[in-house]
C-alpha cells in the first residue's frame, strides 16, 4: 500500500496580500509540453514575454524580464546589481519590507542611512527629498505598496528629485504591479521589481524586473571591472570588492541570456514563463486602466461591508493601498481564532500581520483573479458569521448589502 496519498489541495478561496489565486488560464498554460530553452518557438515566447512586461511596466526600457526565482530574488538580483560595498544607500521605511530592502543592501556592504515613518503611514515625497539632499546617497530603495500596512507610497515626485539629483531609484513594485498604475518611465524609476503571485495571479516563482540606461550603465561598469580583475588587467584599488557577489543573480549575465545573443546562463524555468506568458496576455487583454478599476471597485464594495460590520479600518486612508484592506481586531476578539474559523468552516484565507501589527490587524487582498465580486461577497458573508460566532455584536446583514450597494451603483459587474 502506498504510504503517501494523492496530491489533493483543498480548494480555497484565497483573500490574502499574496499569494491568491491563479487564473485557470495560466494552469492550463503551465501543462502545456516542455520546449528546449534555445528552441525558436521558446526564443519567440521569451521575446514576446519581454514586450508584454514593458506595457506592464509602462516602459520604454530594452530590459524587461523574469528572474526566476520568488519575488525577493528579483530585489536581490537588482540590489547586488546597483550597489556596490561602501555605497551610500537611503532606505525609507514604513513597513516590514522597508527593513528587508536594508538587510540586502547592507549584506551588499552598503553603508546604509534610514528614515522612518509609523506603520500605517507613508512619506509625505518632500521628507524624502530632503533625506536625499541631506544623506547624498548614490541609491534610493523604496516600496511602493506596503502589504504589512497596507499603504501606497507616492512616486513620482521621489523619482523626479532623484533624477535631478543624479541618484539612482528602485523600487519594490512586488504588491503594486498589475493591479496598481506603476508608471516607470514617467515617474523616473531606473529599477522596478515586481512579482508573479499578487495581482498577476501566477504562481509564485518568477520576479519581472525592469531597469533603464541609467541602470545598466552602473550594471556593466562593474562586470567591466570584474572581468579586469579576472584578466589582471583592472586597476587593483578600484577593484577590490567591486564584483556582483551573486552568479545566478547577476544582472549583466541575465541580460545577455535574455538578448538576442542568448548566450547560455541557466536553464529557464519553461513552465514558469509559460504561465507568466499567459498571465500577462490575460492581464492586457483586459487593459490596464480597466484592471485598475477593478481592483478600486472590489477595494471600495468590500470597505464598504467592512464600514457596514462597524468595524474600524486600520491605517491613513489618504494613503490606503487599493488591493489590501486592514482591519483592526476588536477588543477581546483572537484574531488567529477567526482566521482559522474563516479557514476550516468557509474556505477563506485573510491573513495576519508582523512585527508591532502582529495580533492588531487583520489583512484581507483583493489581488488578481481573486479580486472578484463573488469573492468579496463570500469573504463578508463569512466574516460576519464568524465575527458573530465569537460572541461580537454586528449589524446583521449589513455587509452583503453595502457591497451590493456598491455592485449596483456600479452596474453590478463581476
Amino acid at each position: 500500500m502506498n504510504a503517501y496519498p494523492e496530491l489533493s489541495p483543498s480548494p480555497r478561496t484565497i483573500m490574502t496580500p499574496g499569494p491568491v489565486e491563479v487564473d485557470p488560464r495560466v494552469l492550463r498554460a503551465m501543462s502545456y509540453p516542455i520546449l528546449g530553452q534555445f528552441d525558436p518557438e521558446f526564443t519567440a515566447l521569451m521575446n514576446n514575454t519581454m514586450g508584454m512586461l514593458r506595457e506592464l511596466f509602462q516602459t520604454g526600457n530594452q530590459w524587461a524580464y523574469p528572474v526566476d526565482g520568488t519575488s525577493r530574488s528579483g530585489i536581490e538580483a537588482v540590489l547586488t546589481g546597483l550597489i556596490e560595498p561602501g555605497d551610500r544607500v537611503l532606505v525609507p521605511i514604513y513597513g516590514r519590507f522597508g527593513h528587508l530592502l536594508v538587510e540586502i543592501a547592507e549584506r551588499c556592504g552598503a553603508e546604509v542611512s534610514i528614515i522612518e515613518r509609523a506603520w500605517g503611514e507613508v512619506f509625505d515625497p518632500q521628507e524624502v527629498i530632503d533625506a536625499i539632499h541631506r544623506e547624498k546617497p548614490k541609491l534610493v530603495a523604496l516600496v511602493h505598496g506596503e502589504t504589512s500596512t497596507g499603504r501606497l507610497q507616492p512616486l513620482a515626485d521621489i523619482g523626479r528629485a532623484c533624477r535631478e539629483a543624479d541618484v539612482l531609484l528602485a523600487v519594490d513594485a512586488v504588491a503594486t504591479i498589475g493591479g496598481v498604475p506603476v508608471e516607470s518611465d514617467a515617474w523616473f524609476l531606473d529599477a522596478v521589481i515586481g512579482g508573479t503571485q499578487k495581482c498577476l495571479s501566477v504562481p509564485s516563482g518568477m520576479s519581472p524586473i525592469t531597469y533603464n540606461e541609467r541602470a545598466e550603465r552602473k550594471i556593466l561598469t562593474r562586470k567591466r571591472v570584474e572581468r579586469g580583475l579576472r584578466s589582471g588587467d583592472a586597476d587593483e584599488n578600484a577593484a577590490t570588492g567591486f564584483r556582483i557577489q551573486s552568479n545566478y543573480l547577476d544582472l549583466s549575465q541575465l541580460q545577455d541570456y535574455w538578448s538576442p545573443a542568448r548566450l547560455n546562463h541557466h536553464t529557464e524555468m519553461t513552465s514558469m514563463l509559460y504561465g507568466l506568458h499567459e498571465g500577462l496576455r490575460i492581464l492586457l487583454a483586459e487593459g490596464l486602466t480597466a484592471r485598475f478599476a477593478r481592483h478600486r471597485l472590489h477595494e471600495e464594495a468590500l470597505v464598504a461591508g467592512i464600514t457596514a460590520m462597524e468595524l474600524p479600518l486600520y491605517g491613513d486612508p489618504s494613503c490606503k493601498l487599493p488591493v489590501v484592506t486592514c482591519v483592526a481586531i476588536p477588543d477581546g476578539i483572537d484574531g488567529e481564532s477567526v482566521r482559522s474559523m474563516l479557514l476550516h468552516r468557509f474556505g477563506i484565507e485573510i491573513a495576519s500581520s508582523f512585527g508591532p501589527l502582529k495580533g492588531r490587524i487583520w489583512r484581507i487582498g483583493t489581488m488578481g483573479y481573486s479580486c472578484s465580486r463573488k469573492n468579496v461577497l463570500h469573504t463578508l458573508g463569512a466574516f460576519e458569521a464568524v465575527l458573530a460566532r465569537h460572541g461580537l455584536k454586528l449589524p446583521a446583514g449589513e455587509a452583503v448589502q453595502a457591497a451590493l450597494d456598491v455592485y449596483d451603483r456600479h452596474g453590478a459587474p463581476v
